[in-house]
């Protein structure tokens, strides 16, 4: 029961129940629906990106001057490899649970679990670009480049990814 209220309530006060954050007008079973379309979207969004870095580090072997790599720019370029999939792997795991509970009345647990999962992914995505600019760095540029620059992304996305909803939110 919401904070301040007292006396019974009735399913269909439940099933009717109003979020507080939107006044939107929407059973719970709406708002989960509307919640996961919301989520799957922005998972659409992500992915696009993290398919596409996907692609470029898996063509990089195949390019004659990956043979020029030294041991430091192997590593680093083979634990991007190992990101890229895995943040792949965590970006479709909201839509494999969704096949697995299908018709199981599990949508609210789903989105929770799947809002849980997208912001892990938004963390590896953000791992992946720093280590992605740091290679990149390091290969044209030299060392010291590629460390400052995996700082430099590390830094300015932390500050956009965290700071602006919190300016957004303030205002």
């Amino acid at each position: 029961m919401p904070d301040g209220q007292t006396g019974s309530r009735t399913p269909h006060d439940d099933a009717h129940e109003q979020s507080s954050s939107d006044d939107r007008d929407e059973t719970r079973v709406e708002r989960a629906d509307r919640n996961w379309d919301e989520l799957l979207q922005e998972m659409r969004i992500v992915q696009t990106g993290v398919q596409i870095l996907t692609g470029f580090l898996l063509t990089l072997p195949f390019q004659a001057r990956f043979d020029t790599l030294d041991e430091y720019q192997r590593t680093l370029f083979l634990g991007l490899v190992v990101a890229a999939v895995t943040t792949t792997g965590v970006l479709v795991l909201p839509v494999r649970a969704h096949r697995s509970l299908f018709r199981q009345g599990q949508k609210q647990p789903l989105v929770e679990a799947g809002d849980r999962i997208a912001r892990a992914c938004l963390v590896l995505v953000g791992l992946l670009m720093t280590g992605a600019a740091a290679l990149v760095f390091d290969v044209v540029l030299g060392r010291v480049e590629g460390l400052v620059a995996a700082g430099a992304v590390l830094v300015g996305l932390s500050t956009l990814w965290l700071g602006v909803p919190r300016w957004i939110a303030r205002r």
